[in-house]
């Protein structure tokens, strides 16, 4: 048979196992900040975070092994809706829903500024080591499109 009408298997050792939301990876210095040394050693790279707000698995590898949100060192968002969007500077739904309410973007700007600076120090201590930029602009959005909550 003709190769190009056979489907190659995807991969799915980038996909959660618990809710199938396509992961992002992470690399070891995400992880030291949010596991233990003995989770560490339970999970091989590449690792992924599962970014679905509704699934309880924080990190996963290949081999189907996870981490649960609740087994981790602290609360991360978006799976805790408290935990700061902006992980290196402490930002939260709370201060750009304010920020909505008030008509200004102040607290959220400044954020944004400093999240794309040198000192950003994202990809250890965002749960998903990625700027936080995309994820607070975003969530300002939702918050001016649903009137600032």
């Amino acid at each position: 048979m003709n190769k190009a009408f056979v489907r190659e298997l995807d991969d799915t050792s980038e996909y959660c196992p618990r809710c199938g939301s396509k992961g992002e990876s992470v690399g070891r210095s995400t992880l030291k900040t949010y596991l233990t040394d003995d989770q560490l050693r339970q999970i091989a790279d590449p690792a992924n975070f599962c970014p679905s707000a509704q699934c309880r698995v924080a990190y996963f590898d290949g081999f189907e092994r996870v981490v649960l949100t609740a087994d981790i060192q602290r609360p991360i968002y978006p799976k805790d809706p408290t935990a700061p969007i902006c992980a290196c500077y402490g930002l939260t739904q709370a201060d750009i829903e304010q920020d909505v309410q008030e008509g200004v973007v102040t607290r959220t700007k400044a954020i944004l500024e400093r999240a794309k600076s040198a000192e950003s120090r994202c990809s250890e201590l965002a749960a998903n080591g990625r700027p936080c930029v995309a994820a607070v602009q975003k969530y300002y959005m939702q918050c001016r499109h649903d009137g600032g909550k």
